[in-house]
């Protein structure tokens, strides 16, 4: 039986193809995982999304619920949002929530819910000097950005990053932000 909740949320990057695995890995570090997807990773994983629902255990949503409807999932302990492209990591930045898994983590913010980030672009979005000031702004509402050094570092436009995704930073930091249970 699982004891944590963590609210599993993904962009659509490359890396989100990988989110079974993720969820399982999760899984096996005791974590009870929902997963949430930017209208655009959902449209990628449609064919999956059935099976991923299976796999968690909860709907897979990447829509606002409707007034008045009850929430199908249990409060998160944790929230991370990985990857994070930088539509949605300079949408969070600026709380332009007009996406589901958006608006939950700009919500979380107030709410006090542990929250990890890590970004998934490439060195030339990288470079736009809104990104920095949305890495910048995150940081200081309390966000944990795993961008940088120990954390996602960009790749050229185009290059496989040698090694993948660095999954197992984002897990760790989950890990390492849970708050227990009172």
């Amino acid at each position: 039986m699982t004891s944590r909740t963590v609210y599993l949320f993904c962009s659509a990057a490359p890396p989100v193809f990988e989110v079974a695995t993720v969820i399982e890995a999760l899984q096996a570090r005791g974590w009870d995982v929902c997963l949430g997807l930017t209208p655009t990773a959902a449209s990628w994983l449609e064919e999956s999304l059935s099976g991923l629902a299976t796999l968690t255990g909860h709907p897979v949503r990447s829509e606002y619920k409707r007034p008045g409807e009850p929430d199908v999932w249990p409060p998160a302990d944790v929230i991370l949002f990985a990857p994070a492209t930088f539509n949605s990591v300079n949408a969070w930045a600026l709380g332009l929530t007009s996406s589901f898994v958006v608006g939950v983590v700009a919500e979380g913010i107030g709410k006090g819910i542990p929250t990890a980030v890590m970004p998934c672009v490439n060195a030339a979005y990288a470079q736009h000097r809104a990104f920095e000031r949305s890495v910048t702004e995150l940081r200081g509402m309390g966000v944990t950005v795993l961008y940088g050094e120990g954390g996602f570092v960009p790749n050229q436009p185009g290059e496989s990053r040698p090694g993948g995704y660095p999954w197992a930073i984002a897990l760790d930091a989950a890990d390492a932000l849970v708050r227990p249970r009172e």
